[in-house]
């Protein structure tokens, strides 16, 4: 096939998990700044663009995670890092789910692995996934614990909000068109400092 048919397709399949919508100058810019373009990857790399394509549209690899407004599919710069710990893109997928006890929920990260959406990551693997759900729970659950408010509490939530803020990078306005609202970074860390703000520490200026 072709080399802009594959292109083409890797476009409409992208499209059709994140819909149409337009980027930014500053999108671009963001996405220019923390991802690389697929070709220019692979040509470091030593491997085949239109043969990566391929893997992605068969779901042996994840789609791009962003289409700048030129055009260019840009992707993680340790795109295939997952696939050389597993021992192959052939071995990628059980080593992935075998990292969930629950077959049902391995398989569903998976597919979410593979939609490209894992944006919401600095560095995408199973530890990081199953650990930014973690943090995501409890931060929403804390707001219900018995001591909420005490300085105490207030230690224990600023820790872990403060930790899922190394996990995650800025995201973009193009970001919350796709997930069709507000982000993790928006709902559990800016909104969290802004309605409890951590208390001064003895000392602290």
């Amino acid at each position: 096939m072709p080399e802009t048919d594959l292109k083409q397709r890797l476009v409409e399949r992208f499209r059709e998990i994140n819909g149409d919508h337009p980027m930014t100058a500053a999108d671009d810019a963001y996405v220019s700044a923390q991802f690389v373009v697929l070709e220019e990857l692979c040509a470091v790399r030593g491997r085949d663009a239109d043969a990566v394509r391929r893997l992605m549209l068969d779901g042996r690899l994840p789609l791009p995670g962003y289409l700048r407004s030129d055009g260019a599919e840009m992707v993680p710069a340790d795109l295939f890092a997952l696939a050389d710990e597993a021992g192959g893109v052939d071995l990628l997928e059980a080593w992935f789910t075998a990292h969930w006890a629950d077959p049902a929920t391995g398989k569903a990260e998976w597919e979410a692995y593979l939609s490209g959406q894992y944006v919401c990551l600095h560095a995408v693997t199973p530890a990081t996934i199953r650990r930014k759900e973690q943090l995501t729970a409890a931060i929403g659950a804390a707001v219900d614990e018995p001591d909420a408010g005490s300085v105490r509490w207030s230690g224990r939530l600023h820790a872990l909000v403060d930790e899922l803020d190394a996990l995650e990078p800025a995201f973009t306005a193009y970001d919350r068109l796709r997930f069709g609202g507000p982000t993790s970074r928006d709902t559990c860390i800016g909104a969290i400092r802004a309605r409890f703000p951590c208390p001064e520490r003895p000392g602290r200026r």
